[in-house]
């Protein structure tokens, strides 16, 4: 978001809500906080993250201040080359920080969970393997 101190707190925040929300689920390998947040602030490719981190799928995006009562995030789902961007906006007050942290991260959460458990699904289906094989 910038320079900020505040805001910083507030998108690391964020980024470690909807870290252990994802992590909630039995279908998804989460890679832990401080693995991540070694990519912070650094231009990266996100295929290279994915094959360090020995992940399938990699959460990017961004947050920005709209003036000062409010917080957008649109985050993007990328999967090897393709990349899914999910185009969402949230208006929220600053005033609670918390309050609009839990809204943004149930709504990625709420966006991203139900693709990625169908899609890794799919992706182990028997359908996938060699006949006589599983």
């Amino acid at each position: 978001m910038s320079g900020d101190p505040e805001q910083e707190y507030f998108v690391d925040g964020l980024v470690e809500e909807i870290i252990t929300g994802l992590s909630h689920s039995k279908a998804l390998f989460v890679i832990a906080r401080n693995s991540s947040f070694t990519y912070k602030g650094r231009a990266v490719d996100v295929r290279q993250v994915g094959r360090e981190l020995g992940v399938r799928y990699v959460l990017e995006g961004s947050v920005r201040k709209a003036w000062q009562p409010s917080a957008h995030h649109r985050p993007a789902r990328r999967s090897g080359k393709r990349c899914t961007p999910l185009g969402r906006s949230l208006d929220g007050d600053l005033a609670d920080i918390f309050e609009l942290q839990d809204q943004i991260t149930s709504q990625v959460i709420g966006a991203i969970a139900p693709r990625l458990e169908l899609a890794e699904i799919e992706r182990a289906s028997p359908q996938d393997h060699e006949p006589g094989r599983l």
